[in-house]
């Protein structure tokens, strides 16, 4: 399926169907064509781009569909069809085409420095790829979809009626104690009935990872995704520097935070039902009503930031690539995906009419002018971001755009209400972020441990970063589970450490933002334009700010964040 954005096609017909008896023949065409020149390498490399974008389009819109009805089984049977019949029969396809590109004799006479990262990409692809872990990476991805499948059908009742986990989360700011304490009891029991399930699940994910990781040579699956995820820019031992520089810079912060909290509320001991609440016991903040609102607003909102970047989210919203508000049956969290042969993006997200969602959107909107914005490079290869860019994007767009929720708060107190719950979620992210990812170091490089020491680390690791500021007294076993909510360790695993990465980068775009907003933006926009056609570090240094998380950079945004509180 292709939205309205889509250009025309070079080299596959309109109509080309996608499914494997239809797609082979392409793959071999491309494998066997005659090369003599650098342009013929050149266009065997657009057309190859042309083939990538088709099929990340098509898997795209298979995703989105199955997310948005976990219980449509022939979405269901659609999206594992891709996964088991196109997918493992593409891979090998594509490592050919990748050993016929480096052993090109026209490399060489390629621009090295426009296909530097291209090329880096591929080599890296090479030295991983084996034939054996093919077939795993097809039971990964059904296991993966697994958990969107339990916890998209997840509802509790709440005065009468049944809400999806999202919807009923909204009562978390609830000013009745009571209240409060009951809803989140409801949510957690919801989520322990299934802790097993997941328990097992997450269990058979990491031993199908940890093959994947011996098969390739590695000895355990961490070492082997920062090789995969293509980690050039950094490794392990800085993610490991970021974690103590967190727990020193942040924690203390956040714990400040948390007291002022409970001397407001005159509650002592804080528990989990009592952090979202507002501390001066204001009623929650209302930023728009539904779905169309929310959209209507945003784009208002980009739209004073900048018009290039309001009128991406006006061709979303003519071309219907929203699906915003939480109902039953749909997938938890919300996401951006890219469309790549359309050059558009498609924003999901579970909205139940809170401040949260408003900084959801303003974040996926982010995502999604990055992908506008670089939709025009050369090759598909060009647009497939890291995370350490991609979020960069998004979180800074959480900032940007509060210079302008006067649009969604007419109440001057609401909206600096709105912008210290802002600033404080942009710090008190950093913890949650060490939290996951250093649970993840834990997890794959003991791979063989029981479900009691993996309890045993999750507590040990989260106490480390705050348990959260609050009192788990009679709640250890909601403590145990936390970690389940986090989807990204169940589906895109050693994904999470890039957002505490490109915080302390949103963070000091923001600080420039408050010095030069025209500049700034513009900066922005250049960064965004380059793709991933630069290292991680050039593109920082494009959008005016350095890649940079050391403790001594954190300790300065954190202050600075402190300070505009």
């Amino acid at each position: 399926m292709k939205t309205a954005l889509a250009k025309p096609r070079t080299y596959l017909p309109e109509d080309q169907e996608i499914n494997w008896e239809s797609i082979e023949p392409i793959y071999v065409e491309l494998k066997e064509r005659a090369i003599e020149s650098v342009s013929d390498l050149e266009k065997w490399l657009q057309d190859r781009s042309e083939l990538d974008a088709v099929l990340q389009e098509d898997y795209a819109w298979r995703y989105i569909k199955m997310t948005s009805d976990t219980a449509n089984e022939e979405a269901v049977n659609a999206f594992q069809y891709f996964a088991t019949e196109i997918e493992p029969k593409i891979a090998p396809l594509t490592n050919d085409l990748d050993i016929r590109l480096v052993e090109s004799t026209f490399l060489d006479q390629l621009d090295s420095d426009k296909y530097f990262i291209y090329l880096r990409k591929v080599r890296k692809s090479l030295e991983l790829f084996r034939e054996e872990n093919i077939p795993l990476f097809t039971q990964i991805q059904l296991k993966q979809q697994e958990y969107q499948q339990i916890s998209g059908g997840l509802t509790v009742e709440v005065d009468g009626k049944e809400l999806t986990l999202q919807q009923a989360s909204v009562f978390l700011q609830d000013t009745d104690r009571t209240k409060r304490e009951a809803v989140w009891q409801k949510v957690t029991a919801k989520r322990l009935e299934h802790k097993d399930a997941l328990n097992t699940l997450f269990t058979e994910l990491i031993q199908l990872r940890h093959q994947v990781a011996l098969n390739a040579g590695f000895g355990n699956f961490r070492d082997y995704m920062f090789a995969a995820m293509g980690r050039f820019d950094y490794g392990v031992q800085d993610c490991l520097d970021f974690h103590y520089a967190v727990a020193k810079e942040v924690v203390p912060v956040m714990q400040k935070i948390a007291d002022e909290r409970k001397a407001k509320l005159q509650i002592d001991p804080l528990k989990p039902w009592d952090m979202v609440v507002d501390p001066d016991g204001l009623p929650p903040l209302k930023p728009f009503a539904d779905g169309e609102e929310l959209i209507n607003k945003t784009t208002a909102v980009f739209n004073r930031l900048n018009p290039y970047i309001g009128n991406c989210l006006t061709i979303m919203k003519d071309n219907n690539l929203f699906d915003v508000e939480s109902r039953i049956g749909k997938a938890p969290g919300g996401y951006n995906y890219p469309l790549a042969e359309s050059g558009a993006s498609f924003i999901f997200m579970n909205s139940a009419g809170t401040l949260r969602d408003l900084t959801t959107m303003v974040h996926e909107g982010g995502h999604a002018v990055h992908t506008f914005i670089s939709s025009d490079l050369e090759l598909t290869e060009f647009k497939n971001l890291p995370s350490e860019v991609a979020e960069l994007a998004s979180m800074s767009m959480e900032l940007f755009s509060m210079s302008e929720w006067e649009i969604f708060f007419d109440n001057e107190e609401e909206l600096k209400r709105a912008k210290r719950i802002q600033l404080e979620d942009a710090i008190s992210t950093l913890p949650w972020v060490a939290t996951i990812d250093k649970f993840q170091h834990w997890i794959y490089t003991h791979p063989e441990h029981s479900i009691d020491e993996r309890e045993s680390a999750w507590n040990s690791i989260y106490k480390e970063f705050g348990n959260g500021y609050t009192n788990w007294d009679n709640e250890e076993e909601a403590r145990l589970y936390l970690w389940q909510k986090q989807l990204h360790l169940f589906e895109v695993p050693f994904y999470y450490i890039e957002y505490g990465f490109a915080q302390l980068g949103a963070i000091a775009l923001w600080r420039n933002y408050t010095l030069n907003k025209e500049l700034t933006i513009n900066s922005y926009l250049d960064a965004l334009k380059l793709g991933y056609t630069k290292t991680i570090p050039e593109i920082y240094e494009v959008a005016g700010i350095k890649f940079d998380f050391s403790q001594k950079n954190l300790q300065n945004l954190t202050k600075f964040i402190q300070d505009n509180l």
